[in-house]
């Protein structure tokens, strides 16, 4: 058996870990491409600020005005088949009590025979929308690295809601893995970004063998991926500057370039992501 078992938790949340919505996009396509039905939902009063992540108004269906809550919950398939199941864990960052918070959900996830869990999250970087999307997979569990040639993070600093779900898993016996997608910085207003969305799948996918349908995403990337080249073809700056990034990714890409260099760029990343006051990022 796969380390990651076979009842396996996806989980991204919305937030600092999530630039251009592309890991909480990935987990919506996943529940979208399956019925699903709620298992557990967090109580909003204990861990939202309202300040920070306000509720909204919509209309029901007969019209009459109602208040949504800011949530957090967690999915299984509704009619699940053989194979590996993918457990849903969903919502907004938590703004308070994130130990509570985490043993909330892994306390369901030990209850229900949760084997695995894996973590999507998103950042902002350097790179160009013109080339594949980088993802740095790694894991802090040696059997899970040595089972999928993962990276192990030596990132310290501020961190977001993932890397507590990933140490509270750890704790309770249940392995974890983590993919960090990078999203250009410059086009960081276009979303969502379906481009990084369907490198995140096709990740998941080379990790756990799992095939989920994402066809239509890769033609929402292509659209994406246009018309970001039409707003660079109108802007001469913008061009030159993608023409750089590009420079450096083939460099990175090239025989010569080591995973390890790979993966420093990465926690760079993060420590100048670190950096910003009030950041929360991994």
């Amino acid at each position: 058996m796969d380390v990651l078992g076979s009842r396996i938790v996806i989980a991204a949340f919305d937030g600092w870990n999530d630039a251009g919505e592309a890991a909480s996009g990935a987990v919506e396509a996943l529940r979208s491409s399956s019925e699903y039905e709620l298992v557990h939902s967090v109580d909003p009063e204990l861990y939202f600020d309202y300040q920070y992540t306000r509720p909204s108004t919509q209309m029901d269906a007969e019209g009459r005005r109602q208040l949504k809550w800011p949530e957090a919950g967690l999915w299984r398939p509704r009619d699940p088949g053989p194979g590996t199941e993918f457990w849903l864990l969903t919502g907004v960052e938590p703004a308070r009590t994130w130990q509570s918070f985490a043993a909330e959900f892994i306390d369901i996830a030990l209850r229900d025979d949760i084997t695995g869990l894996v973590t999507m999250g998103a950042m902002l970087a350097d790179v160009p929308h013109t080339r594949p999307i980088s993802i740095f997979a790694s894991s802090q569990n040696e059997q899970v690295r040595e089972a999928h040639g993962l990276e192990r993070s030596l990132y310290e600093g501020p961190v977001g809601i993932l890397s507590v779900f990933e140490h509270f898993a750890e704790s309770a016996g249940i392995p974890t893995a983590g993919l960090w997608a990078s999203v250009p910085h410059y086009v960081a207003s276009a979303t969502p970004s379906p481009k990084v969305t369907l490198a995140l799948l096709d990740r998941l996918e080379e990790l756990t063998g799992v095939d989920v349908d994402r066809s239509h995403l890769r033609t929402e990337a292509a659209a994406w991926e246009a018309s970001i080249d039409a707003a660079a073809s109108e802007d001469d700056d913008m061009a030159e500057y993608i023409r750089q990034l590009e420079r450096t990714r083939d460099t990175w890409d090239s025989p010569e370039a080591s995973g390890d260099a790979i993966a420093q760029a990465f926690e760079r990343y993060l420590r100048r992501r670190g950096d910003a006051p009030g950041d929360h990022k991994r």
